[in-house]
């Protein structure tokens, strides 16, 4: 499940009182209940850096 959307169900589980705790709790649930996967870039950064100095002028 993409970040944003858990985060927004979380926040509304604990609103509902279906979910409780803090930061901390809610961390230790997604932990229990989702595969986390980290997702880090790679390759050529060369066309990021052109296109960032372009929009920099």
């Amino acid at each position: 499940m993409e970040t944003t959307a858990l985060g927004n169900l979380l926040v509304q589980a604990r609103a509902a009182g279906v979910a409780s705790g803090g930061l901390d709790a809610m961390r230790a649930l997604v932990r229990q209940t989702q595969q986390i996967v980290r997702y880090e870039p790679r390759g050529d950064d060369a066309p990021w850096r052109d296109a960032a100095a372009r929009v920099r002028g």
